[in-house]
């Protein structure tokens, strides 16, 4: 085996759709480590279904240390995990790709700068793991001195940002969803107006309450498709279901790819980073909370 063969280590749909969309933008087959989370196995059929350049997929609990060794350039998903900061401060790899991690992706560019701490954001960290920030830090940027540490995002990371990133080595490569949007399946989304579900009330960052009036609001004038979000509770979903005008549709795969390439659709959403995601693969003639999207070309 080529010790120079990427491997994706992802825990999140979004994640994993990143690993295809690096593989598609570099031709390379990509082997799989994927965490056993809610979605990921729906993800990755369809993925796979839609021709995505995966090698072997292995489904993991933990961190898969051996799929790991045998593979020294690591597309990581969850920078801020305790397990990346374990695995890389043993394992030493050899090169290191950022994916991205929905909202988390420019916290973890600031925290390779030194702009903040190397954690979660909203997180209270302690134990092991946060002792083991510095070295794994320090390993990203080692790597960084030599070429061999970056970002492949779908997200601006501002001029300013971008260069302090490429004084320390962190290059930046940027991608617009072009193997999802390629590859989506036509008459696949829904149509009218569709709400995105969210965690929020789940991470206690908004009232039950106050969620379901949002809810209630954007349904009054006329019937919804509400898309949930994978993290819902059963209980917030059966709330959302007994409001007048709403439909439930559960297609158990991220939003990007369930409504790639659709055109005209009226999409309401709470503050998030699909908001960033979406105006990248939706058609034309769509609005996000009232904002026509449009969409150009990301520079690579």
């Amino acid at each position: 085996m080529d010790q120079h063969e990427p491997i994706a280590w992802v825990e999140s749909p979004l994640q994993l759709v990143g690993a295809a969309e690096w593989a598609a933008a570099h031709q390379r087959a990509v082997p799989v480590a994927g965490r056993l989370t809610t979605q990921m196995s729906q993800t990755a059929d369809e993925l796979v279904a839609r021709g995505a350049l995966f090698g072997r997929l292995e489904a993991y609990l933990g961190i898969p240390f051996a799929l790991l060794a045998r593979h020294r350039h690591w597309l990581v998903g969850d920078g801020f995990s305790g397990q990346f900061r374990l695995a890389a401060t043993l394992l030493r790899p050899r090169r290191i790709t950022f994916l991205d991690d929905g909202a988390n992706t420019l916290p973890l560019a600031d925290a390779l700068l030194g702009d903040r701490d190397f954690a979660r954001p909203g997180v209270q960290e302690r134990g092991l793991t946060t002792r083991l920030a510095p070295f794994a830090a320090m390993r990203v940027l080692r790597r960084a001195q030599v070429g061999a540490a970056g970002f492949f995002t779908a997200f601006d990371l501002g001029v300013e940002r971008s260069a302090s990133l490429s004084r320390l080595g962190l290059g930046v490569q940027r991608h617009d969803f072009a193997w999802t949007r390629t590859t989506a399946r036509p008459g696949r989304a829904p149509h009218g107006i569709i709400v995105l579900g969210s965690a929020r009330p789940v991470d206690g960052r908004m009232s039950l309450t106050a969620y379901l009036e949002w809810i209630v609001d954007a349904a009054a004038r006329r019937p919804i498709t509400y898309l949930p979000h994978r993290r819902e509770t059963s209980e917030q979903l059966a709330a959302v279901a007994r409001i007048p005008g709403v439909s439930i549709d559960r297609p158990g795969i991220p939003v990007e790819l369930v409504l790639a390439g659709a055109s005209d659709l009226d999409i309401r959403t709470l503050p998030s980073s699909t908001t960033t995601t979406l105006a990248v693969v939706l058609g034309p003639g769509s609005r996000i909370n009232g904002r026509l999207v449009s969409r150009t070309e990301v520079p690579a």
